[in-house]
């Protein structure tokens, strides 16, 4: 069965742009886009424990209750110019990372405890320190930022799924370094929030296959369909191969 339209402009005489979706299909986009609810956030180590690029999530904390994160970086990047020439060209160096996080502030590991998991699974005691960063060696609130422990660098991975558990990218932080901590109380406010501040060395490419459901489980029925082009081939009675420009991973 031929879906006639709407289909992806995959090539510029196809273009009819009150008839037509840019690179991919957008019928069942809300099964296929990356969703908060979707995305897992864990507190490890400083950098990734294996030397490839599959991380051992059983070291890392998930870290609930989280209302907002932010992720950014920079690449400090200059204009120049050289005599005898009226050209320009641009000089660049290393990308510079920060980010900041909000969570809920519940009974349980605060904020700070959760993102120095790394610290307590090594069996540090927070309390040698000169500056204790808890009031004991299993305290589940840190709050002291004088503290020696917040000089310790930890790690972060990020995993982004949509609807149908297919994979839509994963990264890890590594070396993020806490720049501030706030939390704010209001009269007649709903909850207490704890934010960080942080700054992270480097933003590395992961592959999150082996966490939780991975893709193209079986989860699906009829038919099993339980990637993107199985999905639309189930819901609409047809497949990409008879939709006019709808081909593979373009399709969706």
């Amino acid at each position: 069965m031929a879906i006639p339209t709407p289909h992806a402009v995959t090539d510029i005489t196809n273009w009819k742009f009150q008839n037509s979706y840019i690179e991919r299909l957008m019928d069942h986009s809300a099964l296929t886009s990356a969703h908060p609810d979707d995305t897992l956030i864990l507190a490890g180590p400083p950098r990734m424990i294996k030397p490839d690029t599959e991380p051992t999530f059983d070291k890392m904390l998930p870290i609930g209750m989280i209302q907002q994160m932010q992720l950014g970086g920079q690449i400090p990047t200059v204009p120049a110019m050289a005599i005898g020439s009226g050209r320009g060209f641009f000089l660049s160096g290393k990308a510079q990372y920060q980010g900041s996080i909000a969570r809920l502030f519940v009974n349980g590991r605060n904020l700070l405890r959760a993102l120095m998991t790394n610290a307590v699974v090594a069996g540090i005691d927070v309390t040698k320190f000169d500056d204790a960063a808890g009031a004991a060696s299993d305290s589940q609130f840190f709050v002291n930022l004088d503290s020696e422990l917040f000089k310790m660098p930890f790690g972060m991975a990020v995993l982004f799924r949509d609807k149908i558990h297919n994979d839509l990218g994963a990264v890890y932080l590594e070396l993020c370094m806490l720049t501030g901590w706030n939390l704010g109380i209001g009269a007649g406010q709903s909850m207490i929030m704890e934010n960080a501040t942080f700054l992270y060395e480097r933003a590395r490419p992961i592959s999150s296959g082996v966490a939780g459901e991975a893709t193209n489980t079986d989860n699906y029925d009829p038919a099993n369909p339980t990637t993107a082009s199985a999905l639309f081939e189930a819901v609409f009675q047809g497949s990409f191969e008879d939709t006019p420009g709808i081909t593979g991973e373009g399709a969706r």
